[in-house]
């Protein structure tokens, strides 16, 4: 009967820490920010659609013109100063010291102390996919209007390369570091595959030289 008992025992924790992993997964892969999504897309998506039909919506090229600017204008300001932060953490802004010296920070938020994460996956699934896919879109509009000979589009897709590709940089800085973190990382990576393939090729001298004592 003792026996039983603490299989018995040992079933309800194991049951238990599966409710807390499933609940764990749940929350990764809520959306918590619904709102901050939905603007993150619609500038910058809308901005795309009033180029590609300029030609139906308007005749005229000035409002055109304008309708994207104020787009793209709208989509910098959102994702640089709200959806970034709410949806990955992450921020990068421009600050000027008393001397006048410009300094560009790039910041990243820190897990909690409880291990969650701070963002959820879901929310930077959309966030990066939204962040990269449309400053390539922008590129590919710019070499067609330079192939086409549409000089007066130049412009305008221009102005949304520099933008998008912008927002891009400032946040791939946030989430890689500086050159020095960088240099680290692939310094760390190359060793680690050093000493991972030195071990396949003689694992017999790699148990000796762990073996060797201190």
């Amino acid at each position: 009967m003792m026996r039983q008992d603490s299989n018995d025992a040992t079933e309800d924790v194991s049951l238990f820490d599966t409710e807390d992993e499933t609940r764990r997964k749940s929350k990764k892969s809520k959306i918590r920010h619904p709102l901050a999504c939905f603007f993150h897309l619609f500038f910058r998506v809308s901005a795309i659609l009033v180029y590609l039909l300029c030609e139906i919506l308007s005749s005229s090229f000035i409002a055109c013109m304008v309708t994207i600017i104020l787009l793209l204008s709208c989509d910098f300001w959102t994702v640089k100063n709200i959806t970034g932060r709410l949806l990955v953490g992450l921020r990068w802004w421009n600050q000027v010291d008393d001397d006048g010296r410009s300094h560009w920070i790039f910041e990243a938020r820190k897990p909690s102390t409880q291990g969650k994460t701070a963002s959820s996956d879901s929310e930077s699934r959309i966030f990066w996919l939204g962040l990269v896919i449309c400053p390539l879109i922008w590129v590919i509009f710019f070499f067609s209007a330079l192939f086409s000979f549409k000089l007066k589009w130049l412009a305008v897709v221009i102005m949304g390369v520099v933008l998008q590709c912008a927002n891009l940089y400032g946040y791939v800085k946030c989430k890689v570091g500086n050159k020095s973190n960088l240099k680290s990382m692939a310094t760390n990576y190359f060793g680690r595959q050093f000493f991972r393939q030195l071990g396949k090729k003689d694992p017999k001298a790699m148990k000796d030289t762990t073996m060797l004592p201190l």
